[in-house]
């Protein structure tokens, strides 16, 4: 996921505006006690995620994918007064480690956070929603996207983490894996769709956003 030289990193990371002490504390905690922390958004995609969402002040949100929650809270932040976050994970074993961090920040009563099949779950929404972040199992992302379009509403906002697969979407002397091939059909398949405006963000480990027309 480390593209940039570590020195640019640094300055990026020190001219960007702080975490806050709660998400700072779950970054910690989650490098300390969670397996994969590498899959944790982290302090300068989180900000981005916080920007997105104050600039577009939604009511609602959708995140698939929720791991320890630290891109729910960035998101949460930009929630209108009346907005809640649904957020979706398969992982139970994370509810009351992700579910404690969601309530020890001001936002926990705006974040309905489900233990659920994403795919089944999402067909249960009733929302339309202004902002979606799909982070989660990559050879669903087209699926994810064709189940979350249409809850979506004119000018909302869908963004896709992890789209540059630490780097190997771009690897074609190699032999190309499932999920690879996955994330390869997906960013293909948002930037041929003439219902959305696209730019792919080579940020950490790409975010892919689209924006409904």
């Amino acid at each position: 996921m480390d593209f940039l030289p570590a020195a640019i990193e640094a300055y990026a990371l020190a001219h960007t505006s702080a975490e806050s002490p709660l998400l700072a504390q779950l970054n910690r905690e989650t490098h300390a006690k969670v397996l994969q922390p590498r899959m944790l958004s982290g302090h300068l995609q989180g900000r981005l995620l916080s920007l997105f969402s104050t600039m577009i002040r939604p009511r609602r949100i959708l995140e698939i994918g929720t791991y320890t929650g630290y891109s729910a809270l960035c998101l949460a932040e930009g929630l209108s007064d009346d907005g809640l976050l649904v957020t979706i994970d398969v992982n139970e074993e994370l509810y009351d480690f992700t579910r404690k961090f969601f309530n020890n920040s001001p936002f926990g009563h705006q974040i309905d956070f489900r233990i659920a099949n994403a795919a089944e779950e999402i067909q249960t929404l009733s929302d339309t929603f202004d902002l979606v972040f799909i982070d989660a199992d990559k050879l669903n992302y087209s699926l994810y996207y064709d189940l979350v379009f249409d809850k979506v509403r004119k000018g909302g906002v869908i963004i896709a983490d992890n789209v540059l697969w630490s780097g190997k979407v771009a690897q074609t002397d190699k032999k190309i894996d499932k999920d690879t091939q996955a994330l390869l059909d997906f960013n293909q398949k948002i930037h041929q769709d003439s219902r959305v405006s696209n730019i792919l963000l080579p940020i950490r480990d790409g975010l892919l956003i689209a924006w409904k027309h």
